[in-house]
């Protein structure tokens, strides 16, 4: 009887160190703070021709839509959707990936399920 009463106190003293110890963790743990909206945010210095939205013209999408292309797998669906973007937004962002908040029109124009259109 000592011995299973003595087990018994001891589990639950580990019991109460885990449950401190839990807690602790939580209590440190860094919380997050809301984003200000409405400061004012620098923007990178990008070039604007081809790159800022309304600086391209309907013939020049083709070349860019091909760097933009490059490295996918999908390359005729990417260069459908890319030059279908810039047709309407008439510039493409940089690069093969991200970068889209050079083009607010391309970054914005999403799919019926909420995703992005451009690539």
């Amino acid at each position: 009887m000592a011995n299973s009463t003595c087990i018994l106190l001891l589990s639950l003293h580990l019991l109460l160190i885990i449950a401190t110890a839990i807690q602790v963790k939580h209590a440190h743990a860094p919380t997050l703070q809301p984003v200000n909206s409405t400061a004012p945010t620098a923007q990178p210095n990008y070039p604007s021709h081809g790159f800022t939205e309304g600086s391209l013209q309907p013939q020049e999408c083709g070349g860019r839509c091909d760097v933009r292309c490059s490295a996918t797998q999908y390359r005729k669906p990417c260069m459908f959707f890319c030059q279908k973007c810039c047709a309407t937004c008439r510039c493409v962002p940089s690069g093969t990936y991200g970068n889209k908040q050079t083009c607010p029109c391309y970054n914005n124009w999403k799919t019926k399920r909420g995703g992005p259109k451009c690539p």
